[in-house]
């Protein structure tokens, strides 16, 4: 439908990736809107296209960037404002310029306080579509294991208006987002549990070997384990 309607930007294809969108900026200023937004000192986001406009914007206000890297397999980056030039910014927000400006981040030091993950499709009860990896779900529950995100944290989406579907399928693994933001409205999901650590039992050793980060992350826990 965004194909057809018009509305899918670079990168293509679409498919097999968080779609960007015409309208991507509109979604971040009305995500700027929220009370939770302005009050928030640290934004985790993903690093898709489409949630370029957030980290710019994020950046812009003087929130500290913790952004993603692809797969996960170089772990976060944190991004602070204060540490960048102003002019650069913007280029800051990209995936290059973030492992140029960031700089890796143990995920036991963070404390976020809204997180924006990218979407294929979601509904308004807060069931969402990504990729099909679980990347995004994965992040909340590294997260989480590390007391950087709790229930309360509030987890957003910017998508166009045409990716807000009636129905989404979910499984308990599955991290609902809290909020719908299109360059249109601003939709609020249903209070739902959200995951609260990682199921290791789902994840295989190959997997674990990708992303350094889980292996940093279970080490950690057993060192800290009674």
């Amino acid at each position: 439908m965004l194909e057809e309607r018009g509305v899918a930007r670079f990168p293509r294809p679409i498919r097999g990736r968080i779609p960007n969108f015409e309208g991507a900026e509109r979604a971040a200023e009305n995500l700027r809107s929220l009370p939770e937004y302005r009050e928030a000192r640290v934004i985790f986001c993903n690093p898709d296209s489409p949630q370029a406009p957030v980290r710019r914007m994020a950046l812009a206000d003087g929130k500290v960037v913790v952004m993603a890297t692809p797969r996960l397999r170089r772990g976060f980056l944190v991004l602070d404002p204060r540490e960048i030039p102003p002019s650069e910014l913007r280029r800051a927000a990209t995936i290059r310029g973030a492992f140029r400006y960031g700089r890796p981040v143990d995920p036991w030091s963070v404390s976020v306080d809204v997180k924006v993950v990218g979407s294929v499709a979601v509904s308004p009860d807060g069931s969402r579509l990504g990729k099909g990896h679980g990347y995004s779900d994965l992040e909340f529950a590294i997260l989480s294991e590390v007391g950087a995100v709790t229930q309360d944290t509030l987890v957003v989406t910017t998508v166009h208006d045409l990716q807000v579907v009636d129905r989404v399928p979910s499984s308990d693994h599955d991290v609902p987002v809290d909020v719908i933001v299109t360059p249109t409205r601003v939709i609020r999901a249903p209070k739902r549990e959200k995951p609260s650590r990682i199921e290791w039992e789902l994840l295989s050793e190959g997997a674990v070997r990708e992303m350094p980060i889980l292996r940093d992350v279970r080490e950690k826990r057993g060192a800290r384990s009674p």
